[in-house]
């Protein structure tokens, strides 16, 4: 069976997505739109709601992980291959407030058949960096969807 070709694999990224992102009811919940996604990468963004601010009137660090993750989660799978979380880390470089549109741009660095390692930086909307996740992926039975 030969490799798919770049059009193709393009294809298969955008439908493993919008499939993946129809039944990811905590990423609407939260107001996340998939703006784009090719083959081991993916661009989320969010914008953060009063409701979503901690104690210190910053954006709860869970939220901003939300948001890496489901960048990576769109990453990993758009090869069509049903992929999850093995392992993840957060730094926090900066702080993110109510109105603050987030960005978070995932990219693959490394992948074998069944691991894959991905690097998501999240950014505010002048650009600046606000935390820096990295995920380790591993790969289970099954495709995201029919295509």
């Amino acid at each position: 069976m030969s490799k798919p070709g770049g059009q193709e694999r393009q294809h298969i990224a955008e439908r493993s997505a919008q499939a993946l992102f129809e039944r990811d009811r905590a990423s609407q919940a939260l107001g996340m739109r998939l703006l784009e996604v090719r083959p081991g990468r993916a661009r989320v963004v969010m914008t953060v709601r009063p409701d979503m601010v901690n104690g210190h009137d910053v954006c709860h660090g869970g939220i901003v992980f939300a948001l890496a993750d489901s960048a990576f989660a769109f990453a990993c799978n758009s090869y069509n291959e049903s992929t999850v979380a093995a392992a993840a880390a957060i730094d926090f470089l900066a702080a993110a407030r109510a109105g603050d549109e987030l960005t978070a741009e995932a990219s693959e660095l490394w992948r074998t058949k069944r691991n894959g390692i991905y690097e998501i930086n999240v950014t505010n909307q002048r650009g600046e960096r606000v935390a820096l996740f990295r995920g380790r992926s591993y790969r289970i039975d099954g495709q995201v969807t029919t295509i």
